[in-house]
């Protein structure tokens, strides 16, 4: 055996640029529904005051303050991941808005909901990693 053949055995393989943009393309249909529930199905419910969202802030103990807040990121992040320049920096956001909802639901609320923000949290993951080049460029423009 050569060492080149021992060489690219052990290598990890490299993501093409063409394989980013072939997983982009797929990441674009659950981006978009993603981005149409948390517009529609969550945040702007949080934010007109839905009998269940007031409830459900009612519930966690933080007020109603954190509703407005929570409603306003939920629809930024969902603003965010129609924009491809914005895409990954809102995934990486609404990761940690998602394990904040994950907690929530399994300390405060039904645990049994839980299972839906973790699942999405793993789809925002990989549109944060799919999009880590342009979230770096993004952020050095904001340095300068």
């Amino acid at each position: 055996m050569t060492a080149q053949t021992v060489q690219s055995r052990t290598a990890a393989p490299v993501q093409t640029a063409a394989d980013r943009r072939t997983l982009r393309k797929v990441l674009w249909v659950p981006q978009i529904l993603l981005a149409v529930f948390l517009l529609v199905a969550s945040g702007l419910p949080k934010l007109v005051g839905q009998a269940d969202a007031v409830e459900s802030f009612e519930l966690i103990g933080w007020g109603q303050w954190f509703r407005y807040v929570t409603g306003v990121v939920e629809v930024s992040g969902a603003i965010g991941l129609l924009i491809p320049r914005l895409a990954g920096l809102a995934a990486t956001g609404l990761i940690g808005l998602m394990a904040g909802a994950v907690t929530t639901h399994l300390l405060v609320l039904d645990p049994a909901w839980a299972l839906m923000p973790a699942a999405f949290a793993v789809v925002f993951a990989a549109i944060a990693w799919n999009r880590r080049y342009e979230t770096r460029e993004l952020l050095r423009s904001l340095k300068r």
